[in-house]
C-alpha cells in the first residue's frame, strides 16, 4: 500500500531577500507547494448544469433555493442533468442508491462543483452519490453502530463514553446526507436494507438530555450534532445553546455541522440562524465558556469564494470554527488533496483539528483506507503550515474504546491488516481493533479472511501478541 502523488521530500533550501530585506528560505524543489490554496473558486460554475443554467448568482446562492431543490432521486438527477452524463452512469447511480444505507440528498452547490467530463472519479461525487459498480464486500467484522454509540446512551439521543464529554444528538436529519455517514444507524430516512433508530428533535427528548447533564457534574463539554443541527430553526438553535450555558458545570460545547462545507448560502443569507450561533457565542463568553461550531470539509474543492463569505460572518462575530475531516480512499488520501486541504481551510482561519480513519459502516468499504495510510499522510502534512493548524489523525475504534491516535496502536500487522489498542482512559484492560480493507491485501490474506476459522485465529493471534 502507498499512498498517491508525490511524497519525495528534500532537505535543502537555497536562502534569499526579499525587497523588504527579509531573509526566506525559497525551497526550489518543492514546485508542489505553492499558494493555490488561495485561489477559491468564483465563477458562475453551476451554468453547466442544464437545470441551473439561467439561474443568476443571487437566486442560485439563496439558501431557500439549495435547500428546495436538493437531489433525492436518481430520476431528479437525470431531470437536473440531462445529458451532462451517461445513461450507463445514471443505471449505475440508482443501483447504487438502492443499496445503500444512506437516503440521497444533494444540494444544487455540490451537484454543480462535480466534475461531470469524469464523475466517477471525481472527489465529491464520490462522497455522495454512489455507484453500485464501484461497491465492495463488507468488512465480516463490521457491525452496524460499530462505534457502540448506543450501548454507550443512558437517554435516547446522548451518548456518554468519555468522563468529561457527551455527544448529544438533537435531530436525525441533516441538510445534504453523506454515504459514508457513522450514524447511517439513525441518520435520514429507512432504506431499502435499514430501519433506523430516530431522534426527533422535540423537547420531550431534550429535556431528558437535559436532565441527565445536570446531574452529571462530571460532564463539563457538550458535542451538539445529529444529524445536524444546521437544519435546526433558529430559535432551536438558542435554546439548546443557552439551555446549556445555564447549567454551571458546562464550560465549553460545540455545534456540529457539515452545512458550511455543503451548503455555505446559509451562512449568507440566513440572518437568523446566524445570529442565533453567534449570539449564544456571544453569551458564553460573558460567562467565560467557549462556544464553538465543528464542521467537515474532506476535500478542498469543497471550499469556494462563497465558503469564505459564509464563513467570514461568523469570524466577524467572533465565533470559534474547527474542521473535523474523514480519510476516505479516492477522494483525500493523496499528498496533494491533504495538504490543500489544511492550507485552504488555515487560510480561512478554520482550524484543521481532526482527521478521522474512516469508520466501518456499511455500504461504504470501497472508501475505507488502511491504517498505514493515515499515518504515512499524517507524516507529510506535519509542518506544511503552523501546529496548531496540523490536524491530528485518529480513528474511533470499534466497540467503544474512543478515539486513539494512529501512531498509538500496540500492534499492527500490515500484511494481514490489523490494528490493536488499547484506551486507557476509556475503557482499561480492554483491547480495540481496527480492520484493514480486505480488498487492499495480498490474495492470500484476502482468503485468510474469508475464512472464519483463519479470521477467529487472525485476531485471537493479534489479541494475545498484545498481551504479551
Amino acid at each position: 500500500m502507498a499512498i498517491n502523488g508525490d511524497t519525495e521530500i528534500s532537505a535543502r533550501t537555497d536562502v534569499g531577500a526579499d525587497e523588504d530585506g527579509c531573509t526566506c528560505a525559497v525551497d526550489e524543489h518543492r514546485p508542489d507547494l505553492d499558494d493555490s490554496h488561495r485561489d477559491l473558486r468564483d465563477d458562475e460554475f453551476w451554468r453547466h448544469v442544464p437545470a441551473y443554467a439561467e439561474l443568476s448568482a443571487a437566486e442560485f446562492h439563496d439558501h431557500r433555493f439549495q435547500s428546495r431543490n436538493c437531489i433525492t432521486t436518481a430520476r431528479k438527477l437525470r431531470e437536473v442533468l440531462q445529458d451532462g452524463a451517461s445513461a450507463a452512469f445514471y443505471a449505475d447511480v440508482e443501483a447504487g442508491v438502492n443499496r445503500s444505507t444512506m437516503s440521497l440528498r444533494l444540494s444544487p452547490y455540490l451537484l454543480s462543483l462535480i466534475n461531470w467530463d469524469a464523475p466517477e472519479t471525481d472527489p465529491i461525487r464520490t462522497q455522495f452519490l454512489p455507484l453500485a459498480s464501484r461497491f465492495r464486500p463488507d468488512h465480516p467484522e463490521l457491525h452496524f453502530d460499530s462505534l457502540n454509540e448506543q450501548a454507550d446512551s443512558p437517554v435516547a439521543g446522548l451518548t456518554h463514553r468519555y468522563r468529561d464529554r457527551a455527544l448529544f444528538l438533537a435531530l436525525d436529519t441533516c441538510p445534504v446526507y453523506c454515504r459514508f455517514c457513522t450514524r447511517s444507524y439513525s441518520v435520514g430516512l429507512d432504506t431499502e436494507g435499514v430501519e433506523k433508530v430516530h431522534f426527533g428533535a422535540t423537547l420531550e427528548r431534550w429535556e431528558q438530555a437535559f436532565d441527565y447533564i445536570r446531574q452529571h457534574s462530571e460532564i463539563e463539554d457538550v458535542v451538539v450534532s445529529g444529524g445536524d443541527m444546521y437544519n435546526l430553526k433558529a430559535e432551536q438553535v438558542e435554546l439548546l445553546g443557552r439551555t446549556l450555558l445555564d447549567i454551571d458545570h458546562i464550560r465549553r460545547f460545540r455545534y456540529a455541522t457539515k452545512g458550511p462545507a455543503v451548503m455555505p448560502q446559509k451562512l449568507v443569507s440566513d440572518d437568523d440562524w446566524v445570529g442565533a450561533v453567534a449570539g449564544v457565542a456571544e453569551e458564553g463568553r460573558r460567562r467565560h465558556k467557549q462556544v464553538s461550531l465543528h464542521t467537515h470539509f474532506n476535500h478542498p474543492a469543497e471550499i469556494t469564494a462563497i465558503t469564505q463569505q459564509g464563513l467570514n460572518r461568523l469570524l466577524d462575530r467572533g465565533v470559534i470554527v474547527r474542521n473535523q475531516t474523514v480519510l476516505q480512499r479516492g477522494v483525500n488520501d493523496n499528498v496533494a488533496a491533504m495538504r490543500g486541504l489544511i492550507l485552504r481551510l488555515s487560510y480561512l482561519n478554520v482550524q484543521p483539528y481532526y482527521v478521522f480513519v474512516h469508520d466501518m459502516v456499511r455500504g461504504v468499504e470501497e472508501l475505507r483506507t488502511t491504517l498505514q495510510t493515515a499515518i504515512e499522510l499524517e507524516k507529510e502534512v506535519r509542518g506544511v503550515t503552523a501546529g496548531y493548524n496540523i490536524p491530528a489523525f485518529v480513528l474511533d475504534t470499534m466497540g467503544g474504546g474512543g478515539k486513539r491516535h494512529v501512531h498509538s496502536y500496540e500492534h499492527y500487522d500490515r500484511e494481514q491488516g490489523i490494528g490493536v489498542f488499547t484506551s486507557p482512559a476509556v475503557r482499561p484492560g480492554q483491547k480495540f481493533f481496527y480492520f484493514d480493507p480486505i480488498d487492499e491485501l495480498n490474495e492470500a490474506q484476502q482468503t485468510r479472511w474469508a475464512d472464519a476459522d483463519e479470521r477467529r485465529n487472525i485476531i485471537e493471534s493479534a489479541r494475545q501478541t498484545v498481551s504479551r
